[in-house]
């Protein structure tokens, strides 16, 4: 079983589960819902007041709905079976206390009520949006130094192009690209929190040998299964993405049914992997632009605060990504301010760490939101 909370606030939400739910209610502003998909057939919902405008049940999923308070009260009261109760509550719990998470990586402590930047150091000839800028050994050190001195919280180091129709490259050589970098960074800067950006378990450990603190992982854990051991043995941090399918062929005619759910779902199972193993710092990231839609994308956007109640922080990185350009028809060196205005939406949306290439306006971004959280 599956728990999420979702926001039917939003009109477009709303519409949704209506029309799946029959929602008796035409009210919805200041409504929240928490989903149960896939209860097995050996857990009955049987006693389930269907009549109830508060609880509703279709085929293998219900839905529960009101106000934080009323759901509250409706899950401690309901006859709803106790391991439903659970998931139900389990998934509020989440959503309301995910500011609350604290997570010490590399010797320092990320308090997730703060928003934090990760730049972006692409050490590939064929970055779709540095063109190979950083491709040299010296270039990608001496902007990941200037990164950490302005004031970029974690530096993602990544040795293997992941734009749409890009080719696997070998390990040997992802690693002769990233490992010189990731040594020479924590060379000047001891204290550097340094991800690395791979799906790859013997990239991920040789990284983490070197100083590097997180592994960022695009395929989730999906590509390489031992991925999740060395994460564990370095007691290190993961990025968890969601991504359709490999970059070679991931933008492919990608299709969700409804992408939220599907996207949640994936991360959810996931999350619980790397858990089961003995991972306790995970984030995650719904993989914007990764084998989805215009309109996917947006609504990942939109709805991002759904995310929340998995319990984890949030990650965003749509960072000048392809489908900014498709909707403005803006080339890549002209995304970056509609980038900021996106990563601004998505802090406030619960996006707790922003991956831009545009380090400056990143800080800049979240020393101002920062800045109105603490007031």
């Amino acid at each position: 079983m599956i728990s999420q909370v979702i926001n039917l606030s939003n009109e477009k939400t709303f519409n949704l589960y209506q029309k799946s739910y029959g929602l008796k209610i035409k009210n919805h502003q200041g409504v929240y819902g928490i989903e149960v998909r896939g209860i097995p057939g050996d857990i009955s919902t049987k006693g389930i007041d269907k009549e109830s405008k508060n609880i509703y049940v279709i085929n293998t999923n219900l839905l529960l709905i009101g106000s934080f308070q009323e759901i509250a009260e409706t899950i401690s009261t309901s006859v709803v079976n106790d391991k439903i109760k659970f998931k139900l509550k389990n998934a509020l719990d989440n959503y309301q206390l995910n500011e609350n998470l604290v997570y010490e990586i590399g010797g320092r402590n990320f308090i997730f009520n703060q928003a934090y930047v990760m730049g972006v150091i692409n050490v590939t000839p064929d970055s779709f949006s540095d063109g190979g800028k950083y491709f040299n050994k010296e270039n990608a050190v001496n902007i990941a130094i200037k990164m950490i001195e302005e004031g970029v919280d974690i530096i993602d180091v990544g040795g293997e192009s992941t734009r749409p129709g890009s080719d696997p490259i070998s390990d040997d050589e992802e690693l002769s690209r990233v490992i010189p970098v990731i040594d020479s960074i924590v060379g000047i800067k001891p204290s550097a929190i340094i991800s690395i950006d791979t799906t790859k378990s013997n990239v991920a450990q040789e990284a983490l040998n070197s100083g590097a603190s997180i592994v960022n992982d695009i395929s989730g854990g999906r590509f390489d299964k031992n991925i999740f051991k060395v994460v564990k043995d370095f007691n290190a941090g993961i990025v968890i993405m969601h991504s359709k399918d490999k970059p070679k062929t991931m933008q492919e005619s990608p299709f969700y049914n409804e992408v939220v759910s599907e996207v949640y779902d994936y991360l959810s199972t996931q999350t619980m992997i790397a858990a089961e193993v003995g991972i306790n710092k995970i984030i995650i990231d719904p993989g914007i632009g990764f084998g989805k839609r215009i309109e996917d994308n947006l609504n990942l956007i939109e709805r991002l605060e759904d995310f929340r109640s998995l319990g984890f922080p949030i990650l965003i990185g749509l960072s000048r990504k392809s489908f900014i350009g498709n909707i403005l028809n803006l080339p890549v060196e002209e995304r970056d301010d509609v980038t900021n205005v996106l990563n601004s939406f998505t802090l406030g949306n619960g996006a707790r760490i922003i991956r831009t290439h545009n380090f400056k306006q990143g800080i800049q971004t979240c020393k101002i939101f920062n800045l109105l959280k603490s007031n």
